[in-house]
């Protein structure tokens, strides 16, 4: 790990005490992190502000795939600084017909819609499918529905929220917009029941990853197809956290050889560098939108496509996919070693999984901070489940030492 030069460690002078009580005085309090104070970061590992290193297991909640400062993603973004950074979507600019062309490529999908953040794409393609619905399938104005699952996670703004299940994330912030139907996730018979001629879009995370790393069941993803396509409905996939390389395969959604009508993509596609996100879709479908009617200043922006082209560079090739398959069952099999032992149940894709932990050892919260203690950051979800996302770069070495540290921690 490359040290920082003596002006910055002077600039960094102050202890993680010191900078905890800093960040609670002057920050909004709306996230309740781990008590770390990570300074430096390369690959599978970081370093707090005192100099101990940590095993990341989360990788920002998967916007960390490549790891940290991953050597191709942080040389595209020096030269691209070198160059230029924005335009905005007033001008052109040399690199983002590159980079719609590869995501298109990546997805089997014909249009980009480039924006920044998750929650972006998500309301973006929430105004795609109502608009397709108006302009396409014929329903009447205003009308449009949209189905989505029980226990999602699709971001944090108030349109989102207000199909969310979860208290936490809704209570408070109404009132919210109409035109959406919750259904219990992995269940086609209540989606197809919720399907009618109204129904715009079918939203739906291929993988819950903020609900516990919830997988469905074989055959759930074709059946979304098979009935979206009977309907004259859109699928809509919410790989944001769940693709570019997380499950095995480049999306979630590749297990079943489903291909939605749009994809949606974040987190992992700006490289743990600079924020970019895009809705991918059929050309029929982005193809409803017209000038000034959806925008966004930084969308797109020269940086962030010459980033997100190194990213879709890196999955080219499948070795990413390819270890995350493969260490994916080291991954499975020592979490199967450790069920009785302290787990009562996982839940495994490629390199992701959520583990329940017996509540009589400790809640997700209080085993995070255990295993914080042994070098090793993970993140709790709700009550005893943590869930583990690390580096699509990590060693079979250092994945193994953080199941030993989990064992020990568990017993």
């Amino acid at each position: 790990m490359t040290l920082d030069s003596p002006a910055r460690d002077a600039a960094r002078s102050r202890s993680s005490a010191e900078l905890i009580r800093a960040e609670d005085a002057v920050l909004a309090h709306n996230y309740h992190p781990l008590p770390v104070v990570i300074a430096r970061a390369e690959g599978a590992w970081v370093q707090d502000v005192e100099g101990r290193r940590y095993l990341d297991m989360l990788a920002g909640y998967s916007a960390l795939n490549f790891g940290h400062r991953h050597p191709a993603l942080v040389a595209a973004a020096h030269r691209q600084l070198d160059e230029l950074t924005l335009t905005s979507r007033a001008f052109r600019n040399d690199r983002l017909a590159g980079f719609a062309e590869g995501l298109a490529e990546l997805t089997g999908l014909d249009l980009t819609l480039p924006m920044n953040t998750g929650a972006e794409a998500v309301e973006s393609a929430i105004k795609v499918a109502r608009k397709w619905a108006y302009d396409v399938k014929g329903v009447p104005p205003d009308q449009a529905t949209i189905v989505v699952a029980a226990n999602n996670f699709h971001g944090r703004t108030t349109t989102i929220v207000g199909f969310s299940s979860d208290p936490v994330a809704r209570e408070g912030f109404g009132p919210f917009a109409p035109g959406f139907r919750v259904v219990p996730y992995n269940d086609l018979a209540a989606l197809t029941d919720a399907v009618d001629e109204t129904t715009a879009a079918v939203l739906i995370e291929p993988i819950q990853g903020e609900a516990g790393v919830l997988i469905p069941d074989e055959g759930y993803l074709m059946g979304v197809r098979e009935l979206t396509l009977r309907t004259g409905t859109l699928f809509i996939a919410d790989e944001i956290q769940s693709g570019l390389g997380r499950t095995g395969t480049t999306l979630a959604v590749d297990y079943e050889g489903v291909r939605p009508d749009a994809v949606l993509l974040g987190k992992a596609l700006g490289g743990g560098i600079v924020p970019v996100s895009a809705v991918v879709a059929r050309r029929d479908v982005l193809g409803v939108l017209h000038p000034g009617e959806h925008g966004s200043t930084f969308g797109g922006n020269p940086l962030a496509a010459a980033v997100g082209s190194a990213v879709v560079d890196l999955l080219r090739t499948g070795e990413f996919q390819r270890r995350a398959a493969q260490l994916g069952e080291v991954l499975r099999a020592g979490l199967a070693e450790l069920t009785g032992k302290g787990v009562v149940a996982y839940r495994c894709r490629g390199l992701w999984a959520g583990i329940d932990v017996d509540p009589a050892i400790g809640t997700g919260r209080e085993i995070s901070e255990r295993l914080m203690q042994e070098g090793v950051l993970v993140k709790d979800t709700h009550g005893s489940t943590i869930r583990l996302a690390p580096p699509l770069t990590i060693t079979q070495e250092d994945l193994e030492a953080a199941l030993a540290t989990l064992a020990t921690v568990l017993t």
